[in-house]
């Protein structure tokens, strides 16, 4: 392994943060001047622009038929996002959940991990599953807005002014958020094209398997936009945007990232079998389980987002140990399936107990 692929890997990644930076504060400021909805700023533009570099990711490796990294990529992405970001978020402080993504985006982030599991049955992710997919995402981004145009909730909407604060009005305003959308893509392109190299030529020259760098490295390194964007919104103290953009994020993932990548691809896009019986189905068990924990008191408090960190590492851990076909996997394997597994049940119960005890006494009133 050389030093070049090494210097490589690690300046993509960060032209993959600026781009992805400058693509957000660009999109944000030039959707407030024209005067789209807060909300739909901060549910549609901020979370697809941190989810950016997955789809810029995910389509150059269909189209040079790394289909292992784009698949890896999203399914590896969808699951840090919710065990590695929000756990880092809620514990750097607890995070407030809104009533709307309880309601209407967490269900359809369960709905869209489903689909994506019925989607890769069959071994592939064809051309017009793609087009289902990614005619969906259109379909939900346009749903939101029709959404944002009926809220009346005031304190949900101040959740997302701050994203337009420094929107400039003049023409030359108007030109520099331009410019900052048109750098942010050259350099999510470049950078994703650098990171792809380096994780490939890593993957081969330690014996790894792509599907695993795709699900652990290329998913990190492209999820660094919502850690950065979720982290700073829990330590200032904002509502519920680290929540928001995670989970608008892994929507798009799904839909828009996937559904691209299935569409440009040649031949469509090959699910492996060990993404179809273990990887996909983490991440809907994933999705499955924010609910309970979202539901209770609307918060993810500190001691859940520490669990959520620790079901990340206990993830890769396995992966890593699947990936070199370590002797003591079988052992790791059953202490997640005797241990991890059941102590889950046991919090989310806890959870759910919490908040049928919590909203008794309103029931009473």
């Amino acid at each position: 392994m050389s030093f070049m692929v090494i210097f490589l890997l690690i300046l993509g990644l960060v032209l993959l943060v600026i781009g992805a930076e400058a693509l957000v504060r660009g999109a944000s400021n030039l959707a407030t001047v024209v005067g789209i909805s807060p909300l739909v700023i901060g549910l549609t533009i901020v979370a697809y622009g941190t989810s950016a570099p997955e789809m810029a990711v995910s389509t150059m490796t269909s189209l040079s038929g790394d289909a292992d990294i784009a698949v890896g990529n999203v399914v590896g992405s969808n699951i840090f996002n919710v065990l590695f970001i929000l756990g880092i978020s809620a514990w750097v402080t607890p995070l407030i959940v809104a009533q709307q993504l309880i309601r209407l985006d967490v269900p359809i982030m369960i709905g869209t991990s489903v689909l994506a599991f019925v989607f890769g049955l069959d071994g592939t992710i064809s051309r017009v599953d793609g087009i289902i997919l990614f005619g969906l995402a259109v379909l939900y981004t346009l749903f939101l807005i029709y959404q944002s145009r009926k809220e009346t909730n005031a304190q949900v909407q101040a959740e997302y002014e701050q994203f337009g604060q420094d929107a400039r009005r003049s023409p030359v305003g108007l030109l520099v958020n331009v410019g900052y959308i048109l750098g942010g893509l050259v350099m999510l392109v470049i950078g994703s094209r650098w990171l792809v190299d380096g994780a490939t030529a890593i993957a081969r020259s330690l014996g790894v398997n792509e599907l695993v760098i795709g699900l652990t490295i290329v998913a990190a390194g492209t999820s660094l936009p919502e850690l950065a964007t979720s982290v700073v919104a829990s330590i200032r103290g904002e509502r519920d945007i680290a929540v928001g953009n995670v989970v608008g994020s892994n929507i798009f993932n799904i839909l828009a990232v996937l559904g691209l990548a299935g569409i440009v691809a040649p031949n469509g896009v090959n699910v492996a079998t060990e993404a179809i019986q273990f990887d996909i189905p983490v991440m809907i068990a994933v999705a499955f389980a924010c609910l309970p924990i979202f539901i209770s008191d609307n918060l993810i408090a500190r001691w859940e987002g520490i669990l959520f960190v620790i079901y990340y590492i206990a993830y890769a851990l396995y992966l890593l140990l699947h990936a070199n076909q370590d002797p003591s996997l079988p052992i790791y394997g059953a202490v997640m399936l005797w241990f991890v597994i059941p102590i889950t049940a046991l919090t989310l119960l806890i959870t759910a107990r919490r908040t049928l005890r919590a909203r008794k006494p309103l029931s009473n009133k």
